[in-house]
């Protein structure tokens, strides 16, 4: 048990800073992913709700691409097309080439596979908004653009805040798939350890339970945020 204990100190004989940093550069990343997915998730809804057929069919081709392929392979052709692309581009515009890093190429990757998903729980709430509710808004004399602010968009949030609850745990674990591009993630971290110490099962039980942690965490987290969202629905 001691010899366990000083493996998971800090400093130079264990293991603790770096698992410490891992557990910082995945919350990070997936606190990053999270608002960029968001954004892009709500207007490829809007343009499946748009009555402009161009819109909704781009808008379907994209989610049923970053649904359809799996998370590391979207994850390869960003890191290594994306890196092609950009150094080709960089070099036309500016002369020289540019490097995508893992964290930005995992960050962009994750979140158009969140914001495929997320499409479609926005879809499903604004389905749960009546007609009316938009009538009413432009019969106060609102337009559209505060409409979709002051009226649709909360509502949208709290029919649309369970599904996002649910890719927001699989954002957070997903993040682990980053450490197959460098990123000094907790996995990559523990990888690291149990290379050198040989200890495999104890190094992977602990990044278990670190991210059973911050799963529980994001749980009571994300019920105070229903809580807000819910608030005054009681009493209709």
């Amino acid at each position: 048990m001691a010899n366990y204990m000083e493996l998971l100190s800090f400093g130079d004989s264990g293991w603790g800073d770096e698992l410490a940093r891992g557990v910082l550069v995945t919350v990070t990343l997936a606190i990053a992913t999270l608002p960029l997915g968001l954004l892009i998730g709500f207007l490829i809804a809007l343009a499946k709700n748009s009555s402009e057929p161009l819109l909704r069919n781009a808008a379907h081709v994209y989610t049923t691409i970053f649904r359809g392929l799996p998370e590391l392979l979207t994850l390869f052709l960003i890191y290594y097309g994306g890196q092609i692309a950009m150094s080709a581009l960089w070099r036309l515009l500016f002369g020289y080439p540019f490097e995508i890093n893992s964290y930005l190429a995992g960050m962009i990757a994750l979140a158009l596979v969140f914001s495929s998903y997320a499409s479609e729980v926005f879809l499903s709430a604004f389905k749960g908004i009546t007609l009316g509710q938009y009538e009413g808004a432009y019969a106060l004399g609102l337009s559209r653009s505060r409409t979709m602010l002051l009226v649709i968009l909360p509502q949208l949030v709290r029919l649309a805040l369970p599904g996002l609850s649910n890719l927001w745990l699989n954002l957070l674990k997903d993040t682990s798939l980053v450490s197959v591009i460098g990123l000094t993630d907790l996995l990559r971290n523990t990888n690291i350890a149990v290379g050198v110490t040989k200890q495999a099962f104890f190094f992977f039980f602990v990044a278990c339970s670190l991210y059973l942690v911050m799963s529980i965490i994001s749980s009571f987290g994300l019920r105070r945020v229903s809580a807000w969202a819910e608030r005054g629905q009681g009493r209709h």
